[in-house]
């Protein structure tokens, strides 16, 4: 079984999305379902997803669930 590193070291596409309503952004790692978090600033969201992929990672593994690899770069056009 890979270590979380292995896997933070792979390129999983992150979406970023600004929030009209109240500022801010909120961002996710769709490859992870439920993978998700927000910050103030773009620098912040993009922190913290970080943050959310160690933990998504470190429960998949727990619980026993296979972490899915990224999408082949080629997939997005």
């Amino acid at each position: 079984m890979r270590k979380i590193e292995e896997y933070l070291k792979k390129p999983y596409k992150i979406e970023l999305i600004p929030d009209m309503e109240e500022g801010g952004y909120a961002v996710s790692c769709p490859e992870l379902p439920g993978c998700i978090s927000c910050g103030d600033s773009i620098e912040e969201a993009m922190i913290n997803i970080e943050d959310a992929k160690i933990a998504w990672m470190t429960a998949a593994i727990e619980d026993g669930i296979v972490i899915p690899e990224p999408e082949n770069l080629d997939a997005y056009s």
